[in-house]
Parts: structure tokens; sequence; C-alpha cells
């Protein structure tokens, strides 16, 4: 059986120069999730019919760039969990959108090898006492082609996403502001800034 919803056609073999053009195609359908309010508040939720909770956090703002988070969040048995945990940088001046990762822990990061984080610690071993250095050995780098392939995969599963999101009915009019954070199981806790009396 084949989709109903349209996509932008990008499902070819990943190609450099095509890798801008698939994020010129994000930006451009971000721009029809993104309301104008985003200057003004940091969290987001759109809710339509037969569609989860889709959640936006601004994570970072700058004057000609963005980094967003954008998931669906689940309620499952009393608890929340959220799925696919996107995240954007948003390239306002040069009309571009990346995903920088859906992977909750990499969210914030982009390395050309495998990061510390990954080395699982034995049983008994805390996470913390199998940190690896910031500087890897070359063994867990990963080459240029490997690099621009994990780039192209997520950007290519980000405007398929996007192109469902809009056909599900996410809009400009339905992403309405919200006082809470994007929370729940795997979520990134984000620290309030505190306010001084």
């Amino acid at each position: 059986m084949s989709s109903s919803w349209p996509h932008s056609g990008y499902l070819t073999n990943p190609q450099p120069g095509r890798l801008q053009e698939l994020q010129t195609e994000i930006f451009r359908q971000l721009q029809l999730l993104i309301p104008d309010q985003i200057a003004h508040y940091d969290s987001f939720k759109s809710q339509v019919q037969g569609s989860p909770l889709l959640r936006m956090d601004i994570l970072e703002r700058h004057p000609y760039t963005h980094f967003v988070r954008l998931t669906y969040q689940f309620n499952r048995d009393e608890s929340l969990e959220i799925a696919p945990d996107a995240h954007i940088r948003v390239y306002n001046d040069a009309r571009l959108a990346e995903a920088t990762s859906f992977d909750h822990v990499q969210g914030f990061e982009r390395r050309a090898h495998t990061p510390a984080y990954l080395h699982s610690p034995a049983p008994g071993q805390s996470a913390a006492s199998t940190f690896k250095s910031p500087l890897p050995d070359r063994s867990t780098w990963l080459s240029p082609f490997q690099v621009f392939r994990l780039s192209w995969r997520k950007n290519q599963a980000l405007d398929k996403w996007l192109s469902y999101l809009l056909h599900q009915g996410h809009s400009l009019t339905t992403m309405q502001a919200t006082r809470n954070r994007i929370s729940g199981k795997q979520a990134i806790p984000v620290k309030e800034p505190s306010r001084s009396a």
C-alpha cells in the first residue's frame, strides 16, 4: 500500500549538492509550522485529530539562527514518553534547516567520532567511570563520507516526518504557545533560569 501524503521527492542516493536542496525543503516546511510568536515564547504544542500531541521547544535563539526541538509526546501508563525527538538547527539568513539529531542524548553535539557516552558501562560500573577522553582514539572517528551519510539520513527522515505532520493538519494555526517545556521519558531536563526578586 503506498502512502497517501506527499513528500518532497528527495529519495535518491545521497549527493552533496542534494543535501542543501533537502535542507532548503526542510526550512520551507518548518515555516509552515513555526508560529510568529516564536520571538515571545519558548514552548509550543499542536493537537490535531488522529495525531499524538506535537511539541516544539526553542532551545536557542540567535539573530540568524534558532535551535528547535520537535517531538511527539505520548501518555503511557501515567508517564510521558517522547519520540522521535528531532533537534533542528534553523538558519534564517540562509533559509536552510538541518537535523542535528533524532537522538535525545546526542541532540546538542555534532562529532565526527564515536561519542564517549556510547561506550556502555559494565554491570555495576557507573556511566561516569566509562567516560572517555573528549579527544578519542582516531580508530573511533568516522570518515567524511560516513558523516555525510549520517547527515543525509537524519535530514531525509526529518523531511519525510515534516511532510507527514503537515499532511496530518499540523500548521501555524494549530501550534499554540504553552508554559510547559517538553518533558517525559528520554527528555533532556532543561534548567529554568533563576529569577531574582
